[in-house]
């Protein structure tokens, strides 16, 4: 902690009390965490992350993570001499590599955060949608963006049917912090991959969540000059769509986000993961690190 030797013992004292009222506010509430992009990758945001994660734990507030994991998939299709093929900016899972999804993130990605979880002194379990039968999903339908008549086969990639979250309460009423990969089943007991954004914000809505937090690779959302909007209202939100200030690869994240905001969630967070405890800075002090958008 050397980068810290500069902050005095009065410093400490200021940045824990601010840090109190929120600290009741939240007690006893879940936040559902999306944790993907640099956090995921670097190891100091990586050691960062997890040490958030249990600090969270230990002041009474319950988070759940869900993870994601697409550089992973990609290197690990690589490796195997697979190309990946995309359809209008989605992954063709076919059975191959729906194998290489489930290893990747149910495995080694999974595998990874729940290590780091508890080497910060946490009690991770990492579980997918097979785990107390917890996500039905069936296969995604994709429309063509200028042809809504037009269907495409993108193979096992899942939309969400529903989600039982009994097996992560009984996790959280035990002091467990719930690791979730993007993994549905279906019907015939096939598997699917699911957007992990899409799963964080259909979790957070199932659990009644305080909040919902979306690591991202970006400061958060940004208006027309590239000036960070750090409180917006779901209306807002509407708009920004309406006028195209949100746009790209930001679409399908602030509208399962606009999703969660609309059925429950107080409020969701869209922060920059690149910004170490970006996400503890976020909830427990007055300064925005990030874009909230309020239920209300």
């Amino acid at each position: 902690m050397t980068q810290h030797s500069s902050i005095t013992p009065q410093d400490k004292a200021n940045i824990l009390s601010q840090a109190l009222p929120y600290i009741r506010k939240f007690h006893g509430k879940t936040m559902v965490i999306k944790y993907g992009g640099n956090a995921m990758t670097e190891p100091a945001l990586q050691a960062a992350f997890a040490e958030d994660v249990v600090l969270l734990k230990l002041v009474g507030i319950n988070p759940v993570v869900v993870h994601g994991g697409g550089p992973q998939i990609e290197s690990a299709l690589k490796r195997l001499g697979k190309t990946g093929q995309f359809i209008q900016g989605m992954r063709v899972t076919d059975d191959e590599t729906m194998e290489v999804v489930e290893w990747v993130l149910a495995g080694e990605v999974q595998q990874d955060i729940v290590g780091l979880i508890n080497q910060a002194g946490g009690k991770a379990v990492g579980l997918t949608g097979r785990d107390g039968a917890f996500i039905r999903a069936e296969k995604l339908k994709m429309a063509d963006n200028k042809d809504p008549n037009v269907l495409y086969d993108v193979g096992q990639v899942g939309n969400i049917v529903s989600i039982d979250p009994s097996v992560v309460k009984a996790l959280q009423d035990d002091a467990f912090i719930p690791v979730i990969s993007p993994i549905g089943y279906g019907d015939q007991n096939e598997s699917y991959n699911i957007n992990a954004d899409v799963v964080a914000s259909k979790l957070a809505s199932v659990l009644k969540a305080e909040k919902l937090m979306l690591l991202t690779n970006t400061p958060g959302v940004l208006d027309k000059e590239g000036k960070l909007l750090t409180n917006l209202s779901a209306r807002e939100i509407d708009n920004l769509f309406a006028d195209g200030t949100i746009s790209g690869g930001m679409l399908p994240k602030i509208s399962g986000a606009l999703d969660a905001a609309k059925s429950g969630v107080n409020s969701v967070h869209i922060v920059d993961g690149r910004v170490p405890h970006a996400m503890l800075l976020e909830i427990l002090t007055d300064t925005p690190y990030g874009t909230m958008i309020r239920s209300h």
